[in-house]
């Protein structure tokens, strides 16, 4: 879609449609092209088990999760 200047002033809900549809949009500015709207990158929704840091702790690890999240939180260095 191309559109002018006057057309971002007075026609911005159809320039919204456009961007909706995944359509770039073109602005003019006295014939010339000035810029390019682009529309946002959709993220598509990523189940659990497809997530790269799924199942990389073996099923017989030594500690539970709220003990490794312990030692993670915990402080540096023990106070003596």
């Amino acid at each position: 879609m191309k559109a002018t200047i006057v057309d971002l002033r007075y026609k911005m809900n159809d320039i919204l449609k456009a961007l909706a549809r995944n359509e770039r949009v073109t602005v003019l500015y006295r014939g010339k092209v000035k810029g390019v709207l682009l529309p946002v990158e959709r993220k598509t929704d990523m189940r659990m088990t497809d997530h790269p840091f799924f199942g990389m702790s073996s099923r017989d690890a030594e500690k539970s999760v709220l003990e490794e999240l312990d030692d993670l939180r915990s402080p540096r260095y023990d106070d003596i």
